[in-house]
């Protein structure tokens, strides 16, 4: 009997539950740790600067995704517009060229978006582990432009401590001062061409939803001007939890305004987030830190405990 031919066509939101089984047969491959359910999914469907229509494309043996592209294109004034480019293939169809045609769809629903004028570069982060990628990469013409380090502190190990400077204090994070984390972390990051500031539309879409933990999100204030000094994010995946048994704080951002920095803003934040996640009942804290971030990330969570656990790197293809 012939197989069934692949069939194309792109994603909408109803394929979150597809979408999360594809994704978790991956991870049962790849060993990144990282595992999804249907709401996890939904919300990257949902995402107001994905274009499903034009910026994404799915591949399904039957009802079965078996490979998936989307595009997140979110308008910036900087000099290149960036698309980050995010997809994957199962285990089982891997090698049969579905990946060559996901990763050509999306340079080309890149062009479609591009704005006559305008330099834009395609960006992919993915794993250093995966089997393949890097050839599947270079192929299309992509290059390698750097690397994101993933670190780990277990909870039952000691805390170093790492009080709040004099002058600043800590607070939860709250309605009331949410914007403030949003503009934190838009100004430490904004000589970083692969970060995009985010608006305040990007940032309740991708932050404060579901993985959210307000209760281990915190921010630093001057107690002399009230401006803000620093802010720690935290997120944790149900799914991950169910997948594992071991329940993760992620440190998604650690970011420290320019006129506080080396001053042990990072440190003090870091220690209190991990200090209030053990008493939470979480079992790691995870972060993960560019390799070329110029305040030397990667030896403030190494001071905080932290130690590697695996590596994302950072492709980059400019039209």
């Amino acid at each position: 009997m012939r197989e069934a031919p692949i069939t194309w066509r792109p994603l909408h939101r109803g394929d979150a539950k597809a979408s999360a089984d594809l994704l978790n047969a991956m991870e049962a491959a790849d060993q990144i740790g990282e595992y999804y359910d249907e709401q996890d999914t939904l919300q990257e469907l949902i995402d107001p600067y994905t274009d499903l229509d034009r910026g994404s494309l799915a591949a399904f043996d039957g009802d079965v995704m078996a490979g998936f592209m989307k595009i997140r294109y979110q308008p910036s004034e900087e000099e290149i517009q960036r698309v980050v480019m995010d997809g994957g293939v199962a285990p089982s169809h891997r090698r049969t060229g579905i990946g060559t045609r996901l990763l050509k769809a999306g340079v080309e629903a890149a062009r479609e978006l591009h704005e006559p004028g305008r330099r834009m570069a395609v960006d992919v982060h993915k794993p250093e582990s995966m089997a393949g990628l890097a050839e599947l990469l270079r192929a299309e013409g992509f290059t390698q432009v750097g690397y994101y380090q993933h670190m780990e502190h277990p909870l039952d190990r000691p805390i170093r401590d790492a009080p709040v400077p004099a002058g600043l204090s800590v607070e939860p994070w709250s309605e009331a001062n949410d914007d403030e984390f949003r503009l934190i972390r838009n100004e430490a990051f904004q000589d970083d061409p692969l970060r995009a500031p985010m608006t305040a539309e990007s940032w309740k879409s991708k932050i404060t939803n579901q993985a959210f933990r307000p209760s281990v999100s915190f921010l630093l204030r001057d107690e002399l001007t009230r401006a803000p000094a620093g802010m720690l994010v935290a997120m944790s995946w149900d799914a991950d939890t169910e997948a594992t048994g071991i329940r993760d704080a992620r440190f998604l951002f650690v970011a420290t305004q320019r006129a506080y920095r080396r001053r042990g803003v990072a440190g003090a934040l870091i220690a209190r987030a991990l200090r209030t996640a053990a008493a939470e009942g979480y079992h790691r804290a995870l972060v993960e830190a560019d390799s070329d971030n110029p305040f030397g990330a990667i030896k403030v969570y190494e001071r905080s405990g932290f130690t590697p656990r695996l590596r994302f790197v950072s492709w980059s293809l400019e039209l």
